[in-house]
C-alpha cells in the first residue's frame, strides 16, 4: 500500500510537472514504477497521455504577443493598418527571425525583408530601421488582404512570391517551393499566436 502510495503521489507530480506520456508498471519486486519512456521487458499500462499540440488560450495569447521582440512597434503598425499583431509577427518570424538587419540574397532588408522597390513604394527610407521596415511592411501586407479579400493564405503567399505570380494563376498559392514552404509556416505562428487549434479557420 505504501508502495502504491508512493507511486501515486509521484504520479500527481508528475503530471502537474510535465506534459507528457506517463506510463506505469511493476518491476519484478512487486513495485509500481513510472516513466516516460518504455524499458524493454516491461508491460505498461499508460496513465497520463501527452497533450496534443498546444493551444494558446486567449488569456495567454495578449502575454505571449508583448513578449515579442519589436511588440510595442508591431502593435502600432497593426493598429494603424487594421491587421492582427499575431500576423505581423508571424510574418517577422518568417522572414527575419526578429533580425533587424537581415539581408536576403534578393534584396530584401530588415524585419519584414522589404523589397527596394516595395520599400520606396511604402515610403520606407531605411529599411534597416525597425519602425519604418514594420510599418511598411504592415502597409504593404494590408494592401495585399485588400487584394485577395481578405484571404490571409493568399495574401501571405503574394507577400512571399509578389502578387502577380498569385493573380496570374487565379488566386492560388503558386506552385514554388519556397512558397508553399513559407505560407504554412506562417500560418502556424499565427494560429499559436491567435490562440487557435492548427485546423482552425482563420
Amino acid at each position: 500500500m505504501k508502495t502504491l502510495t508512493t507511486a501515486m503521489l509521484g504520479l500527481m507530480l508528475l503530471a502537474g510537472a510535465v506534459q507528457a506520456d506517463v506510463f506505469v508498471s511493476v518491476d519484478a519486486k512487486g513495485n509500481f514504477v513510472l516513466s516516460n519512456v518504455h524499458r524493454p521487458g516491461r508491460q505498461y499500462e499508460r496513465v497520463i497521455r501527452e497533450a496534443e499540440a498546444a493551444v494558446v488560450s486567449l488569456d495567454q495569447q495578449p502575454q505571449m504577443i508583448a513578449a515579442r521582440p519589436y511588440a510595442e512597434l508591431v502593435a502600432a503598425a497593426a493598429t494603424d493598418n487594421q491587421l492582427p499583431a499575431a500576423l505581423l509577427h508571424a510574418v517577422i518570424q518568417a522572414e527575419s527571425s526578429y533580425n533587424a538587419s537581415a539581408l536576403s540574397p534578393k534584396g530584401a532588408g530588415g524585419l519584414m525583408q522589404l523589397m527596394p522597390d516595395t520599400a520606396r513604394e511604402m515610403g520606407v527610407k531605411d529599411v534597416y530601421d525597425p519602425k519604418a521596415n514594420i510599418q511598411g511592411g504592415a502597409r504593404y501586407l494590408k494592401r495585399l488582404m485588400t487584394l485577395f479579400d481578405n484571404d490571409i493564405a493568399l495574401a501571405v503567399a503574394a507577400y512571399n512570391a509578389g502578387p502577380q505570380a498569385v493573380l496570374s494563376r487565379g488566386g492560388v498559392i503558386p506552385p514554388f517551393a519556397e512558397t508553399q514552404r513559407y505560407v504554412p509556416s506562417v500560418l502556424r505562428q499565427y494560429r499559436r499566436l491567435q490562440g487557435l487549434a492548427a485546423d482552425a479557420p482563420l
